[in-house]
Order: structure tokens, then sequence, then C-alpha cells
């Protein structure tokens, strides 16, 4: 299993353009967007190598420790999810998921951490 390193954290917000122009105030510029399942709207913004993904979710608690994920970039995710499974780790949607983000897509799978947070294993096609 190889980590490359951090591929984006994950916010979600209620308040979707304020939290987009707060951003993009601060330097970020828009890199891609796309529809997420529920039809709620997701941007992703980046600074330098940083990426931030930013999901709208009325439900959103808007409070402090707000990150819903930490996306780890994976070389191979096949590989790195064999290898999560073996340590004893229960992936919370129970296989490989895919998306049509960015250019070609991108497959990855989410465990929990020992705080309830989520953990993200993702690899752009």
């Amino acid at each position: 299993m190889e980590i490359l390193g951090l591929q984006h954290l994950g916010i979600p917000t209620s308040r979707y353009d304020v939290t987009l122009d707060f951003y993009k105030a601060l330097g970020f510029a828009s890199a891609h967007t796309a529809t997420g399942r529920s039809g709620n709207p997701i941007s992703f913004l980046k600074l330098g190598n940083l990426i931030l993904e930013v999901v709208e979710k009325k439900e959103t608690k808007m409070d402090s420790g707000a990150i819903d994920h930490v996306a780890l970039d994976v070389a191979d995710i096949e590989d790195c999810f064999a290898a999560i499974r073996g340590k004893g780790y229960i992936v919370l949607e129970g296989e490989i998921q895919k998306r049509d983000f960015w250019a070609r897509g991108v497959k990855y799978f989410t465990i929990e951490g020992p705080n309830k947070e989520k953990v993200e294993f993702s690899q752009y096609l």
C-alpha cells in the first residue's frame, strides 16, 4: 500500500456560496465542479498543492471541527483496499466507489478513524 500524501480536505457547508467566496478571497481558485449523488453542488478549490472539497449539505452542524474527511492520495486503490481490509478496518461504503470527478474519474473508499473522523483513500484515474 503506497500513500502518496494528502489529496484533499472535505468541508461540508450549509452556506455554499458564502464558503466559496471566502476561500476564493483567500486566493483559492476553482479547479473542478460536480454534482453530488443527492443533487447537491460540490466544488474543488485549489491553492498551491492544497485542494478543498466544498460540499453543500443543508444539515451541516456549522460547529468547530466541521471538516468532514481527510482524503489521502494513493497509487493503487485496489492494493490499498486489500491492505486496509487486511488490517481489519471496516470500509464505510463496503467496497471501492467510482465517481466521474476530474478528467478521468476517481476511485475511493472511506474508513472511520478513532475519533469518528472519516479517512478517505482516493486514486485519480
